[in-house]
């Protein structure tokens, strides 16, 4: 199972803009998509389990994708991720 492992670094930490970018991308992608923050997991396609992860400033988080598009849904919140969640929006 492919995965990605990010650094929140927004002082907001995972917040609403952001995890509402992050479902939305995700639900683009047939794979089921989870993301892991310490002993909790969210799945990517629900904003609510996002906010519910807790992941502050500094927070690694991992992506983990499974199904046919895995490989491309990573590739697609990866960049997502650069753009957005690592650079603080």
């Amino acid at each position: 199972m492919p995965q990605i492992t990010l650094t929140i670094l927004n002082r907001a930490g995972l917040h609403a803009r952001a995890a509402a970018w992050l479902a939305r991308t995700a639900r683009q992608f047939r794979s089921d998509i989870t993301v892991l923050h310490g002993e909790r997991q969210a799945s990517a396609k629900s904003i609510l389990s996002l906010l519910g992860l807790g992941a502050g400033q500094g927070a690694l988080i991992t992506l983990r994708a499974e199904g046919e598009d895995a490989d491309r849904a990573l590739q697609a919140l990866g960049r997502l991720a650069s753009h957005d969640l690592e650079a603080g929006v």
